[in-house]
């Protein structure tokens, strides 16, 4: 399942309950970033057991552009993770649609 940066827009500023990870390099985090937890992509794995409080709340998962969040995503699907998000176009489409 995939969210707009629209939808996911409305969520933070609704404040709604959900785990934001930024799954890109430290670097491009760095640069711009949305108040996600930085586990960039090839640290996943191991933060499993970290995310396992998680593992039925809303999880959305980003990156620059949606590619290395899917795999975050259906890496955390395979370990039982019901409710996570891909956000689709990642950073790309977020800084599009709501430039600084």
């Amino acid at each position: 399942m995939n969210i707009s940066v629209t939808e996911l827009k409305n969520k933070l500023e609704a404040e709604e309950s959900l785990v934001l990870i930024d799954v890109r390099e430290p670097h491009e985090h760095d640069e711009f970033n949305i108040g996600g937890r930085l586990i960039p992509i090839g640290n996943i794995p191991q933060a499993i057991e970290d995310l396992s409080d998680h593992k039925d709340d809303e999880i959305v998962v980003y990156c620059r552009s949606g590619n290395r969040s899917g795999m975050a995503q259906q890496f955390l699907q395979q370990y039982g993770f019901s409710k996570v998000k891909n956000l689709t176009g990642g950073m790309l489409a977020w800084q599009e649609s709501f430039p600084i």
